[in-house]
Order: C-alpha cells, then structure tokens, then sequence
C-alpha cells in the first residue's frame, strides 16, 4: 500500500490533521479504508477512540464496540425534536446512562472518534451518540465538537432494523442508514472515495467483482463465474464444509436442520 501514491489517503489524512471536518472514508473492499485507520493510530497526536457496531469489526479496527463505551442499550434510540438546534441531536438515551469517572475523562479530552463499518450504524445510534458527545463536550456543537472519522462501504452490510423498531423511528427518521442522524445533518461532513483496490492484483478479477457490487452482471462474467460451478460437489460427503450465509435467520435454519439428524437428544 505505502509503494503506490494514493491521492485520496493523503487527501483524508490532511482533512483530519489539519481541520475538524467530518469525513465519511468509502470505497470498496480491499481500498486499504482499515489499513489507514491502523496507520492513523499510530501517526496522527490527536486524542481519539476507535468504536464499530459489532463485537467483530470493533475487534478488526483494533477498538470497542459503540455500545460499550457509550453505554448505549440495543433499544431504538428516540431523538428529542426542538427549535433548539442545540437540541436536535439529543437523544431520550442521555438521562439512562452513568459514566465511569475515567471514561468521562477520556470523552472530554476527545479530539477525535472513529466509527469502523459506519455502514451498519443506524441513524437514531448516531444520535445517542451526539447526545453523550454534547453532554460531556460542548452541548452547542453537533458530536460535542469532536471529529468524526466515519468508516465504511454503504454496498455493503446495512444496519439492523426490525419492524417494530421502525414503527418507532420511522417517525423521525427519513433512512435507518447513519446519514439520516440529525446531528450529521447538522454538519458539513465530506465524502472521501477511496478507488485503488490493493487486495487484489488479477484485474479480471476486480472487473469481475466490481460488476457483482454494481448489479450490472452480464452474461460474459455469469459464464466466468459458472466455470466455477460443480453440479456434482456434496459439502456433506467429505464433512468440514463451513457454509457463509448472509442473514442469522439462514445460519439458525440450516443449524437447526443438522442438529435434527444427529442420533440421540
């Protein structure tokens, strides 16, 4: 990554440097967005903190899930409408939390908070989030006035919404996505593409990848893809196969029908 000149890593690097904008870094998988988050931590003097929403990514961002250092429970999180755009961003979630002394410390000297795999953040998260920043930061300014590195591919993972949490937050929300956060409307973020895929050097590979992403498969890259396919292949035969679903239902289903066939209780 480092031999290649990459105008747009240099680009988010200045932004968070030397302004406190916001910065939303895309772009698709294998554009180095992590490794730039891990060299930022070791380069850049400013106090900051590394969440993700999950257990997994915060763990691949080397950080904390969000909900464990805000203190956030899994609840929809109703944001409180008022003139006051002071206000916009708080969140019914501010009175229902006690802070440790030390983590308390740690948000007010914050300059800067980085959110891995901002893509499955919801936008009513985001604005929990906001209301801590304010409580403990400057209660005028959107995220307390602390920067925000927001980091992630929207043609990726979505954030989690069920029915009933949308009956709630549809009320308030136009989009579960995290640009629909009222205090990210309040802001003046920008959008940092990343285009150079480092993962993968095979470029009919990337060609062929990026033509999946964009839903625009034709029937040249179905044919290249169906040469992979054996018609004849029993991932029950030969045992070890770990099956890759997309949703826990699909896991939960296809567990439930092995654990049916073992003999005994």
């Amino acid at each position: 990554m480092e031999t290649v000149p990459n105008k747009e890593l240099q680009l988010a690097f200045d932004f968070i440097q030397f302004t406190n904008r916001n910065i939303f870094l895309t772009g698709k998988a294998g554009t180095g967005k992590t490794t730039f988050l891990h060299n930022l931590k070791m380069s850049s003097p400013k106090r900051m903190i590394v969440v993700a929403p999950t257990g997994v990514a915060a763990i691949n961002a080397g950080g904390v899930t969000i909900h464990s250092f805000f203190q956030l429970a899994f609840h929809p999180h109703v944001p409180a409408i008022s003139d006051q755009p002071s206000q916009l961003g708080r969140s019914l979630a501010s009175g229902n939390f006690k802070m440790s002394r030390e983590k308390v410390n740690i948000i007010r000297s914050l300059d800067l908070l980085i959110i891995d795999e901002i893509s499955m953040v919801r936008a009513d998260l985001l604005d929990a989030v906001d209301s801590i920043l304010r409580r403990y930061k400057n209660h005028l300014l959107p995220f307390g006035g602390v920067q925000l590195l927001m980091i992630g591919d929207l043609q990726q993972l979505a954030p989690v919404v069920k029915e009933e949490d949308w009956e709630i937050l549809g009320k308030y929300y136009n989009t579960a996505f995290f640009f629909g956060s009222l205090a990210l409307q309040q802001t003046d973020y920008i959008t940092i593409e990343l285009q150079h895929v480092y993962r993968q050097k095979d470029l009919s590979f990337i060609t062929l990848l990026n033509k999946i992403r964009d839903n625009q498969l034709d029937s040249a890259a179905l044919q290249e893809l169906n040469k992979r396919y054996d018609p004849e292949f029993d991932p029950d035969s030969d045992g070890g196969y770990i099956t890759l679903t997309t949703h826990n239902a699909q896991a939960q289903s296809l567990n439930d029908s092995r654990l049916v066939k073992l003999p005994g209780k």
